[in-house]
């Protein structure tokens, strides 16, 4: 595994979401195509609770004792619970990168990790740290292609009655 690569990844990424997200309007961040579908505002709000309860903790759980359980998380339910999209954008977008920002140094302080301690995850199976950390990662680039396609189908939305396949279609 490219321990090096991964973490450069997920610091990249605290760059990478507030551009990606900053000329969205409020409203058009809370917009969802369809009523069980997330907004872009549900899903900043959802990496903001990923990197502090799920993939930070868990990470840190399998690496100083993985017998150990892990708390539970339903990401659904936070995203109703939590009122995700009644939040502020920016202020999401912020504690997204101030959560990074821990989680890099956290990452970076590690010292000769055991990427091969496991824990047995009751759905998933068997789960390394190393797996933990690859899959931070991916679902870093996961929700950037949801983000995108949130932003597409907002263009889709303010271009009635005209079309977009002249531009090519999401595929």
């Amino acid at each position: 595994m490219n321990t090096a690569a991964l973490i450069d990844r997920l610091e990249s990424f605290a760059e990478i979401l507030p551009v990606l997200v900053r000329d969205v309007k409020e409203a058009d961040a809370r917009w969802k195509p369809k009523d069980r579908q997330w907004s872009i505002l549900e899903i900043v709000n959802h990496l903001v609770d990923i990197e502090v309860e799920d993939m930070r903790l868990r990470l840190g759980l399998v690496l100083q004792d993985p017998g150990q359980d892990w708390p539970g998380i339903n990401p659904q339910q936070w995203a109703i619970e939590r009122k995700y999209n009644e939040r502020d954008l920016a202020e999401s977008v912020a504690a997204f990168v101030s959560e990074r920002r821990i989680s890099i140094d956290f990452l970076r302080s590690l010292s000769d990790p055991s990427w091969d301690n496991t824990y047995d995850h009751p759905m998933l199976g068997s789960m390394r740290a190393g797996d933990i950390l690859s899959a931070w990662a991916a679902h870093d680039i996961l929700h950037t292609r949801q983000i995108c396609k949130r932003l597409f189908q907002l263009v889709q939305r303010d271009a009635q009655p005209y079309r977009t396949e002249y531009a090519g279609t999401w595929i």
